[in-house]
């Protein structure tokens, strides 16, 4: 039975392509970045003003981001019911180089804001990803600080610490 260690080989192989949870891994190693992450707090300097927003009381968003792409839902915690209702939805692609990472935001809930490139700085420390950068768009005389935390939510190890 001269075919039994090749079978035997290809089961290794084919198995040894799996996390523990089963599921398969590409021989690709994917980027740190990638993965679902959730919005702690986001800070907003403008025009010499600072508004701090702690994302875990009375409103989610979550970020997703992958090989491409990247794309963001945020929404109030009392299903649109009170005064501070709110949705808002984007997306788009992105581009990283080092700790650069700039999105191209192609679809956006806030429509004037489409078609318009964010750069963004940063950092990951352990489950925690950090983008800071100003925000500008001339037409709608937008230009400020945006420094946005986020925790991992995946379940996925950053790959950094």
């Amino acid at each position: 039975m001269k075919s039994a260690p090749a079978v035997a080989l290809i089961l290794f192989f084919g198995f040894g392509c799996q996390d523990p949870k089963g599921n398969n891994i590409d021989s690709v190693t994917a980027s740190p970045i990638e993965g679902t992450w959730q919005l702690i707090s986001g800070t907003i300097i403008e025009d010499g003003d600072t508004t701090v927003t702690d994302y875990t009381r009375d409103q989610s968003m979550i970020k997703i981001i992958n090989a491409t792409h990247f794309s963001f839902l945020s929404h109030d915690l009392k299903k649109g019911k009170d005064s501070t209702a709110t949705f808002s939805a984007g997306g788009g692609r992105y581009t990283l180089s080092g700790d650069q990472y700039t999105e191209h935001l192609e679809y956006c809930s806030y429509r004037e804001w489409e078609g318009n490139t964010f750069p963004f700085k940063l950092t990951i420390l352990g489950d925690t990803l950090t983008q800071q950068g100003v925000e500008k768009i001339e037409d709608l005389g937008v230009e400020r600080l945006n420094i946005e935390k986020y925790r991992r939510v995946d379940g996925l190890s950053s790959h950094t610490d």
